[in-house]
């Protein structure tokens, strides 16, 4: 075999193997392709595994079958109650028909663009009509879900389901969020300045109420005390008038002594009385105290 005829044959392998090449294609279990013909559509191929089209003359396109996303650009809303949010939603999908992806939007970057204008007009004519306490709350649910509905409706033309819309954030805008933080910044010092007052009240409230009940406890006991005092002195003076009764000559040297004892008790009294005064009787005749002896 000579040189020529070499030559000749890995020409033929090579273009062998080119032509097998483009005759075969591998389609992926999570891929779904749709074969061309000069750039125009001629079938959809779901199944996995090895798959044949002319060679030269057709072309795959490949599709996936997982779930895509679509992240609309950030706007500003105005809800139903006037307020105004900024909104960043964004929404997955899944192309249900390759040769209506192809024919209007081509390819993902297509879909973004299409889909994305979509998406931002639903959110506004849905949140447009609701209130600001309803996205708030679990209400925002029902919203979302009419949003999803309308969106998917319209995008069936595009080849495509749309599986969710979710909103990623819903906040205010940055001049009336540092409005409200005022507003509310506000409202907790007033709260705070009333609840101070309403304490300072009722703190005074209870210092006067603890001022009369203490009032009314030290006169209370001071009455109880001098009733006590004047009952104690009325026993006493009736126990010394029936000990006088008794016995009026020892009752007499008994004052007496108590007399002594209160002018003379500190040792540096001096008094000036006539000697024959009675204040000194017992000291002139002690025994005049005595009892008589029986």
């Amino acid at each position: 075999m000579n040189q020529r005829t070499l030559i000749i044959a890995a020409g033929l392998l090579i273009v062998g193997l080119f032509t097998v090449t483009r005759t075969f294609f591998i389609l992926p279990q999570y891929q779904q392709a749709l074969v061309t013909q000069f750039g125009n559509p001629v079938r959809v191929v779901r199944e996995p595994g090895l798959q044949v089209k002319i060679p030269f003359m057709q072309d795959v396109r490949f599709y996936d079958k997982m779930l895509l996303e679509v992240d609309p650009p950030t706007q500003e809303v105005i809800l139903g109650d006037q307020k105004r949010i900024t909104v960043d939603a964004y929404s997955r999908y899944r192309i249900t028909d390759p040769l209506a992806f192809y024919q209007n939007v081509r390819d993902e970057v297509g879909a973004q663009s299409r889909i994305a204008p979509i998406i931002n007009t639903s959110i506004r004519r849905v949140l447009g009509a609701a209130q600001m306490s309803t996205i708030l709350s679990n209400g925002r649910e029902a919203l979302m879900a009419e949003i999803q509905k309308e969106v998917d409706e319209r995008a069936k033309a595009y080849g495509v389901e749309i599986i969710d819309v979710r909103l990623r954030r819903a906040d205010l805008p940055e001049q009336t969020s540092a409005a409200v933080f005022q507003r509310m910044r506000s409202e907790r010092d007033r709260e705070a300045k009333e609840l101070r007052a309403q304490g300072q009240e009722f703190a005074q409230q209870i210092r006067s109420r603890a001022d009369r009940d203490r009032t009314v406890i030290i006169a209370t006991a001071q009455s109880e005390a001098q009733s006590t005092r004047g009952e104690g002195e009325a026993k006493a003076v009736q126990i010394y008038a029936d000990a006088f009764g008794q016995d009026p000559q020892f009752f007499a040297f008994y004052r007496s002594m108590q007399a002594y004892r209160t002018a003379l008790g500190q040792g540096d009294s001096t008094l000036v009385l006539s000697p024959d005064s009675s204040f000194f009787r017992f000291f002139n005749a002690p025994n005049a105290g005595a009892l008589p002896v029986k």
